[in-house]
């Protein structure tokens, strides 16, 4: 049975916002770096602090979403990133463009994805029968990772020919035209799950509490934050490595990049028709065996095929494990529990992530990059014992552990 002409819709709401994203992806510390000369500190400064202060923000909108309406909420939040970042070439058109406003931004960036997600997640769960959500979650992964391999150079097209903060109005434009293409939906929207008075604490944390309740849940959360930190981790040790150490031009930087992203495309479509089983513990294991290789790159062309290859081979096996995984985790979570699981899920992995990022770093400095590496990878094979093992093709096993 085909999917219906709303999911279309929102599809295609979903494939132009990540669009927009793509091409300027980056933009932000562009724009600190070119347009206010900002010293190396505040542009990097800027992602960390201001991804970190948005998950805190973030944490008392889980339950607020939970029970309201998702429909508006992804309009208005579509509508406040599209407000927000038409205020960057605005505000540089004009003059007064500061690093305090793209603070701003940034920070606004970072809540308006938590919260478009935890209610876009519960919307999709509502609006898409369950036989059918596998191939919803295979047909947003594939756009992801099709996004990701062209939006980058066409990004870099944009920003030489009209400049960073220019092209800042092409992400802006694309968040609008998502609010107009989710308001063109045609379901009805089911009513949100009733809201019972329970302490304030117990209200904001109920999403983590849900998912250490529940084994399977807890194991995946925690294969998340390691698999997600580790190679969040890798990315600026491997541009010391192939720029500096190994030598290598800005343009195999580049291949080393955007080649991989295909892999994601790949595997959504390669493992489309395969069982539960081997995807979310075939794949789960297969993507934490491939980092290792990246330690061990020699130099000149051997080093970037042994790269660009290894990343290609984890990002086919991510591409093909993301669905599944996001298929399962709606299917094991009660309705009335979605989209605050979603937020805390996210809200994790925004904290998780830069810290990962600063160990990798601080490793690197008191060993070395290769070393750094290789504890990296080393830390991600302990990932595969986080697999739901046990129970996952029983989910009604792994609700009763709750």
């Amino acid at each position: 049975m085909a999917l219906g002409p709303d999911f279309r819709r929102l599809w295609a709401a979903y494939s132009i916002s990540e669009l927009g994203t793509g091409v300027t992806i980056g933009a932000l510390p562009l724009v600190a770096t070119i347009a206010l000369q900002a010293p190396v500190f505040q542009v990097s400064l800027l992602s960390a602090v201001a991804g970190l202060a948005g998950a805190a923000m973030a944490v008392p909108l889980g339950p607020w979403v939970e029970f309201h309406r998702k429909r508006p909420i992804m309009v208005g939040t579509d509508l406040a990133r599209f407000a927000v970042l038409i205020s960057v070439p605005l505000a540089a058109a004009l003059g007064v463009l500061t690093y305090a406003q793209l603070c701003l931004v940034a920070m606004v960036q970072a809540v308006g994805v938590i919260v478009f997600n935890a209610a876009g997640g519960a919307h999709l769960k509502a609006l898409v029968p369950a036989a059918q959500r596998g191939e919803a979650n295979t047909r947003l992964e594939m756009t992801l990772w099709t996004v990701y391999s062209a939006g980058p150079p066409l990004g870099g097209v944009l920003v030489s020919a009209v400049g960073a903060t220019a092209s800042m109005a092409v992400d802006a434009v694309s968040f609008l035209l998502s609010a107009l293409g989710i308001r063109r939906l045609r379901t009805p929207e089911p009513p949100p799950p009733e809201r019972h008075p329970t302490p304030r604490l117990r209200e904001l944390t109920a999403g983590w509490h849900y998912i250490l309740g529940h084994r399977d849940l807890r194991a995946l959360w925690l294969n998340s934050l390691v698999f997600g930190g580790c190679v969040m981790a890798t990315a600026p040790l491997l541009a010391v490595l192939m720029l500096r150490e190994l030598g290598m031009a800005p343009w195999e930087y580049g291949v080393a990049l955007g080649v991989p992203c295909l892999g994601g495309i790949l595997g959504a479509f390669l493992a489309r028709r395969l069982p539960e089983r081997p995807k979310l513990l075939g794949f789960g294991t297969a993507r934490a065996l491939f980092l290792i290789f990246l330690a061990v790159a020699p130099a000149g062309t051997a080093g970037l095929i042994v790269i660009t290859a290894s990343q290609l081979v984890l990002l086919i096996c991510a591409g093909a494990f993301n669905p599944t995984f996001a298929t399962y985790r709606m299917r094991v979570t009660e309705d009335s529990h979605m989209s605050r699981v979603l937020s805390a899920w996210s809200i994790s992995q925004r904290v998780a992530q830069p810290i990962m990022i600063a160990v990798g770093g601080l490793l690197a400095t008191v060993t070395s990059t290769r070393i750094s590496l290789a504890i990296l990878a080393g830390l991600l094979l302990t990932s595969i014992a986080l697999l739901p093992w046990r129970s996952f093709t029983r989910p009604e096993a792994a609700l009763a552990t709750r």
